[in-house]
């Protein structure tokens, strides 16, 4: 019987690349499900066989750690270059998006203090 071994909703294209790799190189047998086509259905990645499975965890477990520190030290270094892309860089790049979402939080704000504001009073 099938057993699920990862949730990969959100998952970036990269990671699922070198997750399929490291499974693949340690002869752990896994298929992939899509989200279907309206994305209702659970992406993920199964084991073909239930044995695998502290194996499978054991190598996701220490990929997962490795993949992290990777990630934060690329983070780290663009940070010192200045390359680090910052909320004034988003702003910069998509402005009408960012007042959009300025003026929603505003007036979720708005909506979520006027009834305390009214009783106050």
């Amino acid at each position: 019987m099938a057993t699920l071994l990862i949730k990969l909703r959100h998952t970036p294209p990269d990671e699922l690349e070198e997750i399929h790799a490291l499974m693949e190189a340690n002869e752990i047998d896994v298929y992939e499900t899509s989200g279907g086509n309206w994305g209702s259905s659970l992406p993920a990645l199964w084991l073909s066989r239930d044995e695998q499975l502290a194996e499978a965890k054991v190598l996701l477990k220490q990929y997962e750690q490795e993949r992290f520190t990777r990630i934060r030290s690329e983070y780290e270094t663009l940070k010192e270059e200045g390359k680090a892309r910052t909320v004034l860089d988003m702003a910069r790049e998509n402005p009408v998006r960012y007042i959009a979402y300025l003026v929603m939080i505003a007036a979720l704000v708005y909506i979520s203090v006027v009834p305390f504001l009214a009783l106050s009073s």
